[in-house]
C-alpha cells in the first residue's frame, strides 16, 4: 500500500485524477461497458436497462414526478424500495415533496460545468431531494442517490457500497466528483467521452454512468462487506491500447 494514499488518522485517502485515469484506461474498460449495456442471455447485467427504461427518467413528460419505471429501473441496480415507500413515492405526500424539489433541478446541467455547484452543495435543490428521500423511513443513501441518478442523470451520479470503496470516498462525493470532472482541464470528461464511442453506448447513458459503471465492474468481485481496502488501481501513466 502506497503511504502517500494513507490520511493521519489512517483511513485510505481518495483516489487522485491520475488513479482514476489509469482505472479508466485499462483494457478492460470497454470490455466491462460492453459486457454491462449489451450483454445478453448469462452474461447480462439487469442494470444495463436502468437509463433507458420507459424512455429514460429525465424525458420531459416524467423529468419532474417520480414515476412506476422509475422505481423499477432504480430496482434493477440490485436494491428493493419497500411496498409502502413506492405507494408514498408514486402517489403520496412524499412523491408529491420529490416531485417539487426536482423542478428546481435543471434537467441538462451537468456534474463538472460551473452550473452544477449550487445545486449539490449543502442546501442546493439537488442535495434537498436527497434529503427528502432520506427523511423516509426505509429509504437509505443508496435509494435516495439512485432516484436521483435516474431523475438527473447528467448531475447525480449512481453511488453505492461498492463504488464508494472503489474510490474510497464517503461524504462529500457528489461535491469531489465535480470537482474531479473539472480537474486539468477536463480531462476526465474527454476520457469518458472516449470510453462511451469505444464501447458504442446509448446517447442515453451519461458521462457519470460510464465511470460508474467501470468502477463498479472493476470492484464488485473483489469487495468486500467489512474491512475492504478498495479497488487496486494499475500504476498511473500512459493510456493502454484497449
Amino acid at each position: 500500500m502506497d503511504s502517500h494514499s494513507i490520511r493521519k488518522d489512517g483511513m485510505r485517502q481518495p483516489l487522485t485524477l491520475a488513479e482514476i485515469l489509469a482505472v479508466l484506461d485499462a483494457p478492460e474498460s470497454v470490455t466491462d461497458l460492453r459486457r454491462y449495456f449489451h450483454g445478453s442471455g448469462d452474461a447480462a447485467f439487469t442494470g444495463g436497462q436502468f437509463d433507458m427504461l420507459g424512455g429514460g427518467g429525465s424525458r420531459p413528460e416524467a423529468a419532474h414526478t417520480i414515476t412506476a419505471e422509475d422505481i423499477i429501473a432504480v430496482e434493477l441496480l440490485s436494491v428493493t424500495i419497500g411496498p409502502w415507500q413506492r405507494l408514498d413515492l408514486l402517489q403520496g405526500q412524499l412523491g408529491h415533496d420529490v416531485s417539487a424539489a426536482l423542478a428546481s433541478i435543471p434537467v441538462r446541467v451537468e456534474l463538472g460545468e460551473d452550473a452544477a455547484l449550487e445545486h449539490i452543495v449543502s442546501g442546493g435543490s439537488a442535495d434537498a431531494a436527497w434529503s427528502l428521500l432520506r427523511a423516509a423511513t426505509g429509504i437509505d443513501w443508496v435509494i435516495a442517490g439512485k432516484l436521483l441518478a435516474r431523475k438527473r442523470p447528467r448531475l447525480v451520479p449512481v453511488y453505492d457500497r461498492v463504488v464508494s470503496c472503489a474510490y474510497r470516498t464517503r461524504s462529500g462525493f457528489w461535491k469531489w466528483l465535480h470537482c474531479k470532472l473539472r480537474e486539468d482541464g477536463g480531462i476526465l470528461m474527454q476520457r469518458l467521452d472516449v470510453l462511451h464511442k469505444e464501447a458504442a453506448l446509448p446517447t442515453s447513458v451519461s458521462r457519470l454512468r460510464v465511470l460508474d459503471v467501470v468502477f463498479w465492474m472493476r470492484h464488485r468481485n473483489d469487495h468486500l462487506p467489512n474491512g475492504c481496502l478498495g479497488l487496486t488501481v494499475p500504476n498511473p501513466g500512459a493510456r493502454q491500447d484497449a
